[in-house]
């Protein structure tokens, strides 16, 4: 994918809409893609991407990148929500969102004492986003399907889940590359993790309303973005055109990947390069396979001959 700095990003909004959010909520592994997922989702028009909103409390609503124009639109957020800076720090995402919370038995009573409040301010942060971004639908990669779960539960948002796949060797050997500058997990470690957000992500999929649910593989959206983006847009019932994907606006997203540094970036259609292959992963993931064939829908643009293809509307 390549990536070329051009003018200064905005959001894809317009006017301020009365209705209550839609949100597309990106879960499943980090590392599958759901940056460039969002970004793409936020070049659409009244689409805002505002990256991975899990970061919101722990970071006090101050976004990732300093900006001028993010700290503006995010300043005019952080004033919008209400109950927000009594939750600021890292407690909800260590006893709510992060799936290792499940096994943290200490930190159950703290998740039922934040429950209430952080569901309250999870949803009065989606709708300040709105205001500000005047967008219809919202964009959130925050990747936790326990996340996922507590915005279920909000009876002010609309939420669509996009459920997003890669190859599991191609997210192993993402986490064992050091010569990035992200954080790496080992081989073993990187299994188990993919293991347990799998199975979550999957549970939290299907307890989710089937026309509001879509199962994305990373490798149909390269192959096929606008399919796949009219997919998604589509399930939310609203009519956005196309982005052009040779330059795509990476907005102001609050927290993301390094592919948000960039201003503007090419989506290459071509198929990822093969990475190494190690036969842990495969041998690992393997049970996880007849789960995931039976998840739907599917964002799949795949013909009878199973060669992918690229339609525009």
């Amino acid at each position: 994918m390549a990536e070329t700095a051009t003018s200064t990003p905005r959001p894809s909004g317009g006017e301020a809409p009365g209705s209550r959010p839609k949100v597309i909520y990106v879960m499943g592994a980090g590392r599958s893609g759901s940056t460039i997922l969002g970004v793409t989702l936020g070049n659409c028009s009244g689409v805002f991407y505002a990256g991975e909103l899990d970061a919101w409390l722990a970071r006090a609503g101050e976004p990732q990148l300093q900006d001028p124009e993010r700290m503006s639109f995010w300043a005019s957020v952080r004033a919008q929500v209400s109950g927000g800076a009594e939750l600021y720090g890292r407690q909800a995402q260590r006893a709510i969102e992060r799936s290792l919370s499940l096994f943290r038995v200490r930190m159950w009573p703290v998740r039922r004492r934040l429950r209430g409040p952080y569901r309250l301010v999870a949803e009065s942060l989606y709708r300040a986003v709105q205001s500000v971004s005047g967008a219809e639908v919202i964009v959130d990669t925050s990747h936790y399907p326990l996340r996922a779960i507590e915005i279920q539960a909000l009876s002010g948002v609309d939420l669509y889940l996009v459920f997003l796949l890669r190859d599991p060797q191609s997210v192993v050997a993402s986490f064992n590359n050091r010569d990035v500058a992200q954080y790496n997990k080992d081989t073993l470690t990187t299994n188990v993790y993919l293991w347990l957000t799998t199975l979550l992500s999957a549970i939290v999929f299907l307890r989710h309303p089937r026309e509001r649910r879509l199962l994305v593989r990373y490798e149909d959206f390269i192959a096929d973005p606008p399919g796949v983006i009219g997919r998604i847009v589509g399930m939310t019932g609203t009519h956005a055109q196309p982005p052009d994907f040779a330059a795509l606006r990476t907005g102001l997203p609050f927290q993301g990947n390094r592919v948000i540094h960039s201003e503007v970036l090419a989506l290459d259609s071509r198929p990822p390069k093969a990475g190494p292959r190690s036969r842990l992963t495969a041998i690992v993931q393997l049970p996880l396979a007849p789960l995931i064939a039976r998840l739907t829908p599917t964002a799949s643009t795949l013909g009878q001959g199973g060669h992918a293809h690229a339609t525009r509307q």
